[in-house]
């Protein structure tokens, strides 16, 4: 069995951070549906997305701003960190958290309650997604993880092998601050590896009001002078200004690189 799954199924407290987990991993996803029937496992799903195929398990969605990603691990390795090194307390002691709190829209108490889920828990686990190995702020991040995983209860678990090995060897920890957020207005579109409906685009009727656009047109997406072409599904399911954007692996185009969220813009084919 694998390692990672194993670990997984032998929890029985689970944060899952920066991965759409329905799309991103079959496999972990539902080692923690039987990880939760066996185990009564606590579940904590943080992601800018809320995902209807894991709302009847998470006891508690922790939903954040795009781009975020570098502030919510700052966020978790504070509520989390304990015995940490002199070097590591500078750090947490410098950081803004009410800042940092209302940039990323989670608010401290959803932390402080993820924290109380976890006092009679006793094998806890970190998975952390692949927005986190395409973020621009990785390396930093990688700092905060290793932080995490050296200083608190958390096991960390990467789903990118490489961002694994970079948490699994950091010893720098000479974190830099949390970087200003970006932001991400108008119509966003995350990149997800889905062969049967990658010339779809699917988002929910707010995402269609702010495009202008109705089920089933079919609409460019631009960004950065290059264009692709898809069919706009409206998902009652799906709530929120993000759109679901399924790609091919083999499908090399702006879809495919850096950041998997895109501020585009949509016109009507």
């Amino acid at each position: 069995m694998n390692t990672k799954i194993e670990k997984i199924l032998n929890s029985d407290y689970i944060i899952s951070f920066g991965s759409f987990l329905a799309q991103d991993n079959e496999q972990v996803k539902e080692a923690i549906i039987e990880t939760i029937a066996q185990r009564n496992s606590e579940f904590i799903y943080m992601h800018p997305i809320d995902n209807i195929d894991l709302k009847v398990y998470y006891s508690q969605l922790i939903k954040y701003e795009v781009g975020s990603e570098e502030g919510i691990a700052s966020m978790v390795l504070d509520t989390f960190a304990n015995n940490a090194s002199d070097k590591i307390k500078d750090y947490l002691n410098d950081l803004d958290m009410g800042y940092i709190s209302a940039e990323s829209s989670a608010g401290e108490e959803e932390f402080e309650e993820a924290k109380q889920k976890a006092e009679e828990r006793t094998s806890k686990v970190l998975i952390v997604g692949r927005d986190i190995t395409t973020h621009a702020r990785v390396e930093n991040i990688v700092k905060i993880l290793a932080a995490i995983k050296k200083y608190s209860d958390l096991e960390v678990i990467c789903l990118d092998e490489n961002t694994q090995k970079q948490v699994d060897t950091c010893i720098d920890e000479d974190i830099e601050e949390v970087e200003e957020l970006d932001s991400y207005n108008g119509t966003v579109v995350y990149s997800i590896f889905d062969e049967q409906d990658c010339q779809k685009l699917v988002g929910s009727q707010s995402f269609a009001r702010i495009a202008k656009v109705q089920d089933k047109d079919e609409v460019y997406l631009n960004y950065n002078g290059q264009k692709v072409k898809k069919q706009f599904i409206v998902n009652k399911d799906l709530y929120g200004t993000v759109a679901l954007c399924p790609i091919l692996n083999s499908n090399v185009s702006f879809l495919t690189e850096n950041y998997r969220y895109k501020q585009v813009r949509i016109e009507k084919a």
